[in-house]
């Protein structure tokens, strides 16, 4: 009864606080622990921080000297009941010595992914210990469809599902969970997906980035005096002295929020206090893959060119790790697939192994395509003859954190590569991937135009025309 009393003491300041558009509610949830019930109190607020400071990492496409700035804000509200599977929290898989695992696949035509996907998800609790959860996405047209489920890879009726009705598809994304940051449930099973610019983004990443560990970068509420007022009149003389939404919160609860690093100084965007994109779970992958959109939106209002975007996203992977070592002084493991639309996928490594292990973490890649021949699973026993199968015109690039055949020849990733792979064809340089533009390739949107030229483009963003010396465009 005493605690029942305390939440209505808490409402009662709330109440006085006379907070306009405050919502609170007020739920019942069993406790875990005990047959009681505990009311829970969920606030919604809206902060803005202060800048962080950044690396030195730049990109010799961009100048740094004009940033754009989007001064617009969203509130946004989720409440979720957390049905945990087993209790597996960042804390007690920081000393790990495993790391998740990667699976992609760009095609050139419609292909089913069922014999990949038959040895990957052996390593999601069978083969190996991959089995806090696993997600698969694929394009279908300009629309993504998504599979997540938080039971492992090897036991789950949803991969089996997938593998036994085949479906085809032009791009898929594709992972396995071994949980070092946030805890086994379903908003934590990668890939992670977000619309921008009117396309659909999946991502899904392998790797220790403490630079987005939400546990590190967390600020106490100290900093709420630099949130955003709700005054909206700066000559109102009452208004000045009016507390904020924030402030007063602040003075009634001491726990603490946060907000996730900004990064994008290396193309030219400054942190402009506020994020658009924002994580649901608790993992330092999704809270990167925030990121990276944050400073793709800040930096670009037209739908950038493919080689404009590699020569971005490369400068963002430079800055992140920069910043990683120089702040965090961390061990840096970086290896995402981006999925960016029917056609397109980014894939980038900055391999290598957590301090004690000898499990190396990268990215490795094959193109199959005519002649084909046979393959047998690394992972089970189990082969298929591409020739009997394939047609002429069939070309399928296959990306994966480990080979998932032992007879065939993979390409193993070099440091801090980012490849476009489109129509099963990898593209290895920012000019590389013009050619991808003149198949109509390029991102798509009926949200917000195209450039008009390249020249024009150039223009626009300022980019710097010695990038392009040599490559033919």
């Amino acid at each position: 009864m005493a605690n029942y009393n305390n939440w209505l003491s808490t409402l009662k300041l709330l109440t006085n606080a006379s907070l306009p558009f405050f919502l609170v509610f007020i739920v019942s949830c069993l406790s875990t622990e005990a047959s009681s019930t505990v009311p829970v109190l969920f606030l919604v607020h809206h902060v803005k921080k202060s800048p962080l400071s950044f690396g030195r990492a730049s990109s010799s496409l961009f100048n740094n000297n004009d940033p754009l700035h989007k001064n617009k804000s969203i509130l946004t509200i989720r409440y979720r009941r957390n049905r945990t599977k087993s209790i597996h929290s960042a804390q007690d898989t920081t000393t790990s010595l495993k790391m998740c695992q990667l699976m992609g696949m760009n095609c050139a035509t419609l292909t089913d992914f069922s014999f990949s996907l038959r040895g990957f998800t052996r390593r999601g609790g069978a083969t190996d210990v991959h089995s806090h959860g696993w997600g698969l996405c694929f394009y279908d047209g300009m629309g993504l469809r998504s599979f997540h489920d938080p039971d492992p890879a090897a036991e789950s009726l949803l991969a089996e599902f997938l593998q036994s009705h085949p479906v085809k598809t032009l791009n898929v994304v594709a992972h396995i969970r071994y949980a070092t940051r946030g805890e086994v449930k379903l908003e934590n099973v990668h890939p992670f997906s977000r619309e921008m610019w009117g396309c659909n983004f999946c991502f899904a990443h392998n790797g220790d980035v403490s630079l987005f560990d939400r546990n590190l970068f967390q600020k106490s509420n100290n900093n709420i005096k630099h949130s955003q007022s709700i005054n909206t009149n700066p000559n109102d003389n009452q208004s000045k002295t009016r507390t904020s939404i924030p402030q007063k919160m602040s003075l009634i609860f001491s726990s603490s929020y946060n907000q996730i690093p900004w990064i994008g100084k290396s193309i030219g965007v400054e942190d402009p206090g506020i994020r658009y994109y924002n994580p649901i779970g608790a993992t330092d992958s999704e809270t990167m893959f925030c990121a990276i959109l944050n400073a793709l939106r800040a930096r670009f209002d037209t739908l950038p060119t493919l080689p404009v975007l590699h020569a971005a996203l490369s400068a963002l992977c430079n800055e992140i790790v920069t910043r990683d070592k120089e702040t965090m002084g961390g061990n840096t493991i970086l290896n995402f697939l981006l999925g960016c639309g029917p056609h397109l996928q980014f894939a980038y490594s900055w391999p290598g192994a957590r301090e004690g292990s000898e499990v190396w973490n990268g990215l490795h890649y094959l193109v199959r395509e005519p002649p084909f021949g046979s393959a047998h699973l690394s992972d089970c026993d189990y082969s298929i003859d591409f020739s009997a199968v394939a047609k002429e015109d069939d070309r399928v690039a296959v990306i994966a954190t480990s080979p998932l055949t032992d007879d065939e020849d993979w390409v193993e990733f070099e440091r801090g590569q980012l490849i476009l792979f489109d129509d099963g064809v990898p593209h290895m340089a920012p000019e590389d991937c013009e050619e991808v533009e003149f198949r109509n390739h390029g991102l798509v949107s009926s949200a917000i135009p195209a450039a008009a030229s390249l020249e024009v483009y150039m223009r626009r963003y300022r980019l710097r025309t010695s990038f392009f010396e040599g490559s033919g465009i």
